[in-house]
């Protein structure tokens, strides 16, 4: 039997927009993806975050759990189950905005899919963006990418470049330095999840702009790509 994409909910009565989290992954494997692993369970703050601050504003929260855990070039699986969302989104409630949030492997399918008419923004957090990736299909799309700079499993230079590339194709990229985190988002955890509530209540005008997103966004590059996440903001 064919393997299809689940998604986890955090429902609201009228949906008015919808965040999908896309959680990582590997390079290679056809394994399946369980809610235990690492990867998966990341992901969970966000999803919980996100649904606790948003709910009253009709936001609705997915979480994505992939087919396989690999990215699995050229057969690209994530990407496909990131479009499958999409589709979804599509029928369950259309012309809904939907704001991506990916981590790792996730960042990369994410940015991957900014094309897609419903899509107002993308986090990137940790990303995984081998020289060469695209980035025409942003035109439009407001992005975020933050990176820590203790990483060792993906590489922060390497997000950089996509940032600068990126800022070609649209004005509205900004890249933050969190300084003394890694690939798993622990150590400031707190900030990590901050900035991704602010980042998706900018994007669906959930209020005003927070004012540290607003500077990334108005600073030129490099400044504006290279711009150090402050501490826990309410």
């Amino acid at each position: 039997m064919p393997r299809t994409p689940r998604l986890r909910e955090w429902p609201v009565p009228a949906p008015r927009a919808l965040v999908v989290l896309l959680h990582g992954g590997r390079e290679h494997s056809h394994g399946r993806p369980h809610r235990g692993r690492l990867t998966y369970l990341r992901m969970l703050p966000f999803a919980k975050e996100l649904h606790r601050a948003g709910r009253r504003h009709g936001l609705l929260v997915w979480l994505l759990r992939y087919r396989f855990r690999g990215w699995n070039a050229p057969d690209l699986d994530p990407v496909q189950d990131a479009r499958w969302a999409l589709d979804q989104a599509r029928r369950q409630h259309p012309g809904v905005p939907v704001v991506l949030v990916g981590h790792s492997m996730g960042g990369r399918a994410a940015l991957r899919v900014a094309g897609d008419d419903a899509v107002r923004g993308v986090a990137a957090l940790a990303p995984w963006l081998p020289a060469g990736e695209p980035v025409e299909q942003l035109a439009g799309t407001t992005v975020l990418i933050a990176h820590g700079d203790r990483e060792r499993w993906t590489d922060p230079g390497l997000s950089y470049r996509y940032a600068v590339h990126a800022r070609q194709i649209t004005e509205r990229v900004c890249r933050f330095d969190v300084h003394g985190d890694n690939h798993a988002m622990l150590r400031r955890a707190a900030e990590w999840t901050a900035l991704v509530r602010r980042f998706v209540f900018g994007v669906l005008g959930i209020g005003p702009w927070d004012s540290e997103l607003a500077r990334a966004f108005a600073l030129p590059a490099p400044d504006g790509l290279r711009v150090p996440l402050a501490g826990v903001r309410a």
